[in-house]
């Protein structure tokens, strides 16, 4: 770790700590009155006070300190907090409890205490099992075997015979896990970069993929963690073809594997909280809102618990996924803005959680938001979240930065901005057609546009009903609709024709669609 790079690590870390943690660290690092201990203690003090890292300023506070001594200081202060962190947050986790408990049976083994480091161990591999932790399993069968193999512990035959047979079970366990999370992983990052599927080549691409590493056994398991990574694989699989309906499927499966075996929330959150993230937005890509707001409401009921609350990083995560399924429902029911209002209300708890969010979930924020303002007509502030998205990272989800670029298009022809049209129209398909991000509905949207220019008003009307016409159809094609789940062409074009505004003709669509379900 570099000194720049840990003077942002340790004044991140210094401002995530919670009144109980600098408490504790305060009680821990008092231990010892020593200067160094009285210094790692003032220079705490001074980080939390600070609004932004200045060093400078802290030199001035530190003072006579120097600035190598200050990098030595900063070192010693960010190891001490992470012990001090261990030791407040152990009991609440059960992996740090797993490793606690190996290192005291290999502090006792290191001492020559050989049976009661077995005792220790034994205790270790059931609370293993028990949470589904094989990883830790192997590690203490490890130990256990490297015991019994070079010391007479008097261990009978059978006892022998069970901790070979446990090993080889671990093995196969280890294995599966490994390559359905790699797999889960490789999807998900697949889809991170380019989005859905865009035509039968990717499909095929994705497929054979998919198949040629699940596992031949996937199917006739029945482990956890082995269930989780399937249903996880399964789930971006279909979501990346989309194929939403077996998308719905498969993260139901990986949330009802948390509601059969409760415990497992605790011990996983991050994977149940990604779990409802994801069967939330199943239910908003079919359109189920009554499944939509039964599994809100629950979501919602589990972020107020005290298990949900345990860590930082999971709470954020918890009100960063339960506001991004709020901005979704304006968006179905064409509430744009109330979803303009829910935003003023989370702004700022949004611009305090930015640290803690990945580019590509503050990019999708972007792009809803974008979207809520273009729904309430605000073009403008549309266009000002719009280049966010567009001079975001340029390998991160690029169907969407053509959409946003697409959405950007459609702004500046409602703000009646023609003479930026054409250069623009062309700038968009150009970037469109290099991301290989062009479909029908795209072809026709810029057909479209370049015959407008030269239209007039009166015969605009003619000109979109053909347009609605050519693009109607397709909203029951697979590799058409990725246009039409980020970005509603066909309900902005029948606000034209109908000349009625586009939440309108939203709310109409959803209250039709709610009295059938």
């Amino acid at each position: 770790m570099t000194p720049n790079s840990l003077t942002d690590a340790l004044f991140q870390l210094v401002q995530s700590l919670e009144k109980s943690e600098k408490r504790h660290f305060k009680l821990y690092i008092n231990r010892s009155s020593g200067k160094e201990e009285l210094r790692i203690s003032q220079l705490l003090d001074a980080l939390d006070k600070m609004p932004e890292y200045d060093e400078r300023l802290l030199l001035k506070k530190l003072a006579p300190i120097t600035k190598p001594q200050l990098a030595n200081l900063k070192t010693h202060l960010y190891k001490q907090l992470l012990a001090s962190l261990r030791l407040l947050k152990t009991a609440e986790n059960i992996d740090l409890q797993l490793s606690e408990q190996l290192d005291y049976a290999r502090l006792l083994y290191n001492k020559g205490l050989k049976h009661q480091s077995l005792k220790i161990l034994e205790k270790a591999k059931e609370m293993a099992k028990n949470n589904h932790k094989f990883n830790f399993l192997a590690q203490v069968i490890s130990l256990e075997k490297k015991i019994e193999t070079l010391h007479i512990t008097r261990s009978s035959q059978e006892k022998v015979e069970a901790l070979a047979e446990e090993s080889r079970e671990i093995t196969g366990h280890i294995d599966r896990v490994s390559r359905l999370s790699s797999l889960a992983l490789q999807l998900y990052r697949w889809y991170i970069k380019n989005g859905h599927a865009r035509n039968v080549a990717d499909e095929k691409s994705i497929r054979d993929f998919f198949y040629k590493h699940l596992p031949a056994d996937a199917h006739a398991i029945t482990d956890f963690y082995e269930l989780l990574y399937l249903y996880q694989s399964y789930s971006w699989f279909a979501f990346i073809r989309q194929d939403f309906l077996q998308y719905y499927r498969y993260s139901q499966k990986w949330v009802d594997l948390f509601h059969n075996k409760e415990v497992m929330i605790g011990v996983e959150p991050g994977h149940y909280i990604k779990g409802m993230h994801n069967l939330l937005n199943a239910h908003f890509d079919l359109r189920n809102y009554r499944e939509f707001d039964r599994t809100l409401e629950r979501f919602e009921a589990y972020a107020v618990t005290p298990v949900a609350n345990l860590h930082d990083n999971f709470r954020i995560h918890t009100f960063i996924y339960i506001n991004a399924a709020k901005i979704n429902q304006h968006l179905m029911e064409g509430s744009f803005n109330e979803g303009l209002a829910l935003i003023r209300q989370i702004e700022q708890p949004m611009h305090d959680s930015a640290p803690y969010m990945d580019l590509h979930r503050l990019m999708v924020f972007n792009y809803k938001i974008a979207t809520l303002h273009f729904g309430a007509e605000d073009y403008s502030t549309c266009i000002d979240y719009l280049q966010k998205v567009m001079t975001g990272q340029a390998d991160l989800r690029i169907d969407l930065q053509c959409y946003a670029r697409l959405l950007h298009l459609m702004a500046h022809y409602e703000l009646g901005n023609y003479e930026l049209m054409e250069s623009l129209t062309k700038s968009v398909y150009r970037f469109m057609a290099r991301m290989k991000n062009l479909t029908v509905v795209e072809e026709e949207m810029f057909r479209f546009l370049r015959s407008s220019f030269v239209v007039s008003p009166r015969e605009l009307r003619p000109e979109l009903e053909k347009f609605l016409d050519k693009i109607k159809h397709l909203e029951g094609n697979r590799f058409e609709t990725r246009a039409f789940a980020y970005l509603d062409i066909i309900s902005w074009v029948e606000s034209k024709v109908y000349r009625k505004p586009l939440s309108t003709i939203i709310k109409e669509k959803f209250m039709q669609s709610k009295h059938r379900a």
